[in-house]
């Protein structure tokens, strides 16, 4: 009598736990009744009908799927390895498990595909540049292909860019002479303004004659203090000018 009980009481347990579901926060469960869709519930405490219902999981979160590295041929034929990051969660549980057999392994392939499908529509330069406005287009179309499976993508970033050797070394040189633009133009642009400041001080110094005098003074002058050597100098004769007339209008006068 006490096997048949314990059988009994066995089967009890086992039917009470299986018709009791506890869901987390995060969670839901969408309940099949005898194969036939009859609602999402969740979260809390989950009672179902032994045998006739049956309860699928799924989880509400954001989850970060890594693209693999996809080899793609851009638009001006640099051959490439590419991986992102998806960002995505379940909106609707109900069709996200009646809609598409694994909504996981769906939105990994279908943003694989998508990568090498944009990616090979676009030019290297572009690729490298302008990395969030195909950041964009990839969460746009990839949310568009999932809305029916109640999911939303609500984020892509491609992560790796990795080049061929070759380009890597190419793309090095053209940075190095795009510098040596960039210096070279800076050199000519000071040249140019030394010139300019140059030709205006000339300018100055024709219209007034005397200054160019006082200048050659002062280059004496600062030529005496820093060597003590002895320097022979021309000495230009508009200098005695001035004295040379003076003395001819006291030679006159006398």
């Amino acid at each position: 009598m006490q096997l048949p009980l314990l059988t009994l009481i066995a089967l009890c347990v086992l039917l009470i736990s299986s018709a009791v579901r506890v869901l987390r926060e995060y969670e839901r469960g969408v309940i099949f009744r005898l194969g036939r869709l009859i609602a999402s519930k969740g979260p809390g405490i989950i009672f179902l009908i032994p045998i006739v219902d049956k309860m699928v999981k799924v989880s509400l979160r954001t989850v970060v799927m890594d693209v693999p590295p996809q080899d793609i041929i851009t638009k001006d034929n640099v051959s490439v390895k590419v991986n992102a990051v998806v960002y995505f969660r379940v909106l609707d549980p109900s069709r996200a498990v009646v809609e598409v057999e694994d909504y996981l392994y769906a939105t990994s392939q279908l943003a694989q595909t998508t990568l090498r499908s944009i990616l090979g529509q676009a030019e290297l330069d572009d690729l490298l540049s302008s990395r969030e406005k195909i950041n964009t287009e990839l969460q746009t179309i990839l949310d568009t292909h999932t809305d029916p499976w109640g999911i939303k993508v609500s984020q892509v970033e491609i992560k790796h860019v990795d080049l061929p050797q070759e380009m890597q070394r190419a793309m090095a040189k053209q940075a190095e002479a795009e510098r040596e633009r960039r210096a070279k133009v800076i050199n000519a642009e000071g040249e140019y303004q030394a010139s300019t400041r140059l030709f205006e001080a000339g300018e100055i110094l024709n219209k007034q004659p005397v200054t160019i005098q006082l200048r050659f003074l002062q280059t004496l002058r600062e030529v005496a203090t820093e060597n003590n050597s002895t320097i022979i100098f021309p000495v230009p004769i508009d200098l005695f000018k001035p004295f040379i007339k003076l003395l001819e209008n006291k030679t006159n006068e006398g």
